[in-house]
């Protein structure tokens, strides 16, 4: 559907189409009075309190040389946080005027949203690097979403604000967003090309520019060229999700490109009465849709696999709307039990928060213990994910996850043949996710190579080898059709067990000196708690080497005479293995950052004793009780 779109189909439904609002406007008092009925009493009064602070903190500075910080340090700084506080002060003052209409928030409004017209650029200074190119705006995540919130601003309170707001924003819209999007071919997020994977930015930017121009772009041949090149663009970010619905950019960035994917194809569905839609294969649609379904781990947490962030909530004005327009009940009854658990987006943009209010059909059944229960058994076969269940329908069973895949993959991390073992509502052996770390542990050249590699994955490491990365692949080398990937070998699920083996031997260089190294994981059910195998088999091509098993954990470890114990803060596993065989040893890494968070890691590795010509090292991980 998105590619058989035509200009001509798509002005003549613009214009031939008259629907009401997409939202009411905040002098609709009916309508938003009846939001605050929903909300309650309590409820209105915190987020009217937190438009008051907002008000009360005025406007952050963002100066050249804050701008310029990023490149002195390489992460992320002050700038980047005071432009996410500007927007977050317009969405906060935005949503308590639509509350309580008193006009109190109008001038320090109109104070943040001039200001933010007035910013030299709408991205961050992670996406941009270098100052300004006042003849070339750059385009990323941010300046697009910016865009969005300032078009859904103007939408809600434009009639209430000083006039020359509303010429401002439409003036800023159309030189840094408009115009650069339908004139230039040099954005990466626009095509699928060679040498790039669609990714996440993909959706984000077409959605939040899309979104933008269905509010204010007021000429209907020149607003179907956006839906045309958005339509286009988007089914690129469509084909990027694997043969089943799963994406290898994990649920977080699931959320953020279908999130805003969606928020546009509701808009547009909305535009022209229903005439175009960017659902057109919903059976393709219901499949990405149940992603947060397929990935979940115990109730609110999913699989850290790839860019997840550890503290995600899936936005449930999404997960609610995609319930009830591709008719999926247990989306609904995930948004529910999400809800009864307090988690919601009232930290999110102004785009998400507003949907969260309106888009809340969850709401009304919030009372009752009903809970969304997962599968047992969940695998992508096309990413090569299985997630074993032991028990579903309890909270605290263990949760055996593996991967297969290659790695070039989008967010790609290096992790071919990681596990996840989950027990206790917590993970005990973990993959880092966007984990980064510590130059003060390895110094500023190793830091750089080791960034989310496979030493900071439960993975094999044959010879001390580190896998390598698509980027790594010459011609006429024999992983050049695909790069650095594991194959699958068998993967089954039924009664009595769950199992994934992978041939990974093309994961690494030649300096590993592998002629094959199989992985098998299982969770065997045959006992009550579960207890999961892993097996790590290894030839060697040319002679005798080394091979470590590492298990990956944030926390603390208790060796033993062939056993040791993984104590997490709620739960704990021990695993077992042939001490006569095998040496143990752990590893601390200090200060991992994980997002804003730091934490120890430790790596617990399981190796040969002496060089083989081939072996095995064979841990088996039961939970305790604790």
């Amino acid at each position: 559907m998105l590619r058989n779109l035509n200009s001509i189909q798509v002005e003549r439904a613009l214009r031939e189409e008259e629907p009401g609002p997409p939202f009411p406007p905040a002098a609709d008092r009916d309508a938003w009075e009846a939001v605050r009925a929903g909300l309650g009493e309590e409820e209105c009064r915190r987020l009217i309190q937190r438009g008051e602070e907002a008000a009360r903190a005025g406007i952050t500075d963002l100066p050249a040389t804050l701008f310029l910080e990023f490149q002195r340090i390489g992460e992320r700084n002050a700038y980047d946080r005071n432009w996410g506080l500007r927007r977050r002060g317009l969405n906060w003052m935005t949503l308590a005027e639509c509350l309580e209409f008193e006009g109190r928030f109008i001038d320090p409004l109109l104070d943040t949203a001039w200001a933010i017209c007035e910013e030299s650029t709408w991205a961050i200074a992670a996406h941009q690097r270098a100052l300004t190119d006042m003849e070339r705006p750059h385009i990323d995540l941010m300046a697009t979403m910016t865009g969005a919130y300032l078009a859904e601003f103007d939408f809600l309170l434009g009639a209430e604000m000083e006039p020359a707001l509303g010429v401002r924003i439409r003036h800023e819209m159309d030189r840094r967003l408009f115009t650069p999007w339908l004139q230039r071919h040099d954005f990466h997020w626009m095509y699928s090309l060679e040498e790039r994977t669609v990714n996440n930015w993909n959706g984000v930017c077409n959605g939040n520019l899309l979104t933008a121009a269905l509010h204010l772009e007021p000429d209907p041949a020149r607003l179907a060229e956006m839906v045309i090149r958005a339509a286009h663009s988007l089914a690129d970010f469509i084909d990027g999700f694997e043969c089943d619905g799963g994406s290898t950019e994990g649920v977080s960035c699931w959320g953020f490109g279908f999130g805003n994917f969606i928020m546009a194809a509701a808009l547009l569905e909305q535009r022209t009465n229903g005439r175009l839609s960017f659902l057109g294969d919903e059976q393709r649609m219901r499949d990405i849709a149940r992603f947060p379904l397929r990935t979940l781990v115990s109730p609110g947490k999913w699989a850290e696999i790839s860019d997840i962030h550890p503290d995600m909530e899936c936005p449930l004005w999404l997960i609610d709307w995609l319930a009830q327009r591709l008719d999926i009940p247990e989306l609904h009854a995930l948004a529910r039990e999400h809800l009864r658990m307090g988690m919601d987006w009232r930290e999110a943009p102004l785009t998400w928060d507003l949907r969260s209010l309106l888009w809340r059909a969850a709401q009304p059944d919030v009372v009752g213990d009903e809970r969304f229960v997962p599968a047992r058994h969940d695998f992508y076969s096309g990413m090569h994910w299985m997630f074993a269940r032991r028990d579903p329908t309890d909270p605290d069973a263990l949760v055996l996850v593996a991967k297969g895949g290659h790695n070039g993959e989008m967010h790609n991390q290096n992790d071919l043949g990681s596990i996840i073992v989950h027990h206790g509502r917590e993970n005990l052996i973990v993959d880092p996710g966007r984990g980064r770390f510590s130059r003060e542990y390895f110094g500023a050249g190793r830091y750089d190579l080791l960034v989310n590699q496979s030493f900071g994955h439960s993975c094999p490491v044959p010879n001390g080898q580190m896998q390598g990365p698509l980027t790594h692949v010459r011609h006429g080398d024999r992983r050049s059709d695909s790069g650095y990937h594991a194959r699958l070998l068998e993967h089954r699920a039924d009664e009595t067990q769950d199992l994934l083996r992978l041939e990974l031997a093309d994961a690494w260089d030649e300096a590993a000196d592998l002629e094959s190294l199989r992985r098998t994981v299982v969770l065997q059910r045959d006992c009550p708690a579960g207890r999961i195998e892993l097996l790590d088999e290894v030839q060697f091509a040319s002679g005798p080497g080394m091979l470590e098993s590492v298990l990956i954990t944030f926390g603390e470890v208790e060796e033993g005479a062939g056993q040791v114990v993984i104590r997490g803060e709620r739960a704990a596993l021990r695993v077992d293995y042939d001490a006569g065989a095998l040496q143990l040893r752990t590893e601390f890494v200090p200060q991992v950052a994980l997002f804003v968070e730091k934490r120890d890691l430790r790596r617990v590795i399981f190796s040969f004793r002496e060089p083989r010509q081939e072996g095995s090292i064979r841990l088996d991980i039961a939970p305790l009780t604790v």
